[in-house]
């Protein structure tokens, strides 16, 4: 795996891996720094920690992290991620409680793909789907008045 982290890391990697809960996400991108402001603007996420290989965040209250590509470089997946291919097709990551209009106003702010505007839904949410910039979809919104 080649890193780009100069110096040590906020934590041992296995301490880390023992702390998460019993689900998690974790998304490969192609650029740390150019996801990062999409994953603390949009989504609200704190960060934990980051360096050009990794970032650990919180969003609501998902543990999730990111992966630079260049981590992977010696994984199966390696030659799909070198290529242009949009991420995560068929995945939809939901994080409810955060309103959708905001979302939608701070995804736009950044450029973000917003991939169906704030409306209400039938199944109870107001909620929006926007797009990170490596494809990972998000459907983002908080319940509707009964």
């Amino acid at each position: 795996m080649t890193k780009k982290r100069t110096g040590e890391p906020w934590m041992p990697a296995d301490d880390y891996g023992r702390s998460l809960p019993a689900f998690t996400v974790n998304l490969i991108v192609r650029d740390i720094q150019r996801s990062l402001p999409f994953y603390t603007q949009v989504l609200g996420a704190t960060v934990h920690y980051s360096d050009p290989d990794f970032v650990a965040l919180r969003a609501g209250s998902v543990e999730f992290m990111l992966h630079a590509d260049h981590t992977y470089d010696h994984h199966p997946w390696n030659a799909a991620l070198l290529s242009d291919a949009a991420r995560g097709l068929g995945a939809e990551l939901r994080l409810f409680h955060l309103d959708a209009d905001q979302a939608e106003a701070k995804a736009r702010a950044l450029g973000a793909t917003i991939l169906q505007p704030a409306q209400d839904k039938l199944h109870g949410w107001r909620d929006v789907i926007v797009a990170d910039p490596d494809g990972y979809t998000w459907a983002v919104g908080t319940p509707t008045a009964k």
